[in-house]
């Protein structure tokens, strides 16, 4: 069970973001600097990225609690990493004893 939200919280937002880039013109709104930067949220911080897409406004930017969305993608990129870290120590430590 753990391996599967570990592979659900690596892959599914990457597939979102991909789908959102693809079918509509968010991602080309809110990185409107080339794709370069979507491209490395992708591979990177893809919560983070997901969440700042969905935050930005095309007037306004980003408003103070579109940055708490991004702040809150950005907790879930590390809890993410750090949940795969902490499942290879438990693996490591229960097949050595």
């Amino acid at each position: 069970m753990c391996c599967l939200l570990l592979v659900a919280g690596l892959i599914g937002p990457r597939v979102a973001f991909f789908l959102t880039w693809v079918f509509t013109d968010r991602v080309s709104i809110a990185f409107h600097n080339g794709w370069f930067l979507p491209l490395l949220g992708l591979i990177v911080l893809p919560w983070t990225s997901l969440a700042y897409v969905f935050a930005y406004a095309p007037i306004f930017g980003v408003s103070a609690l579109g940055w708490f969305i991004v702040v809150l993608g950005f907790l879930l990129d590390i809890a993410t990493y750090a949940g795969g870290g902490s499942r290879n120590r438990y693996t490591s430590s229960t097949a050595t004893a």
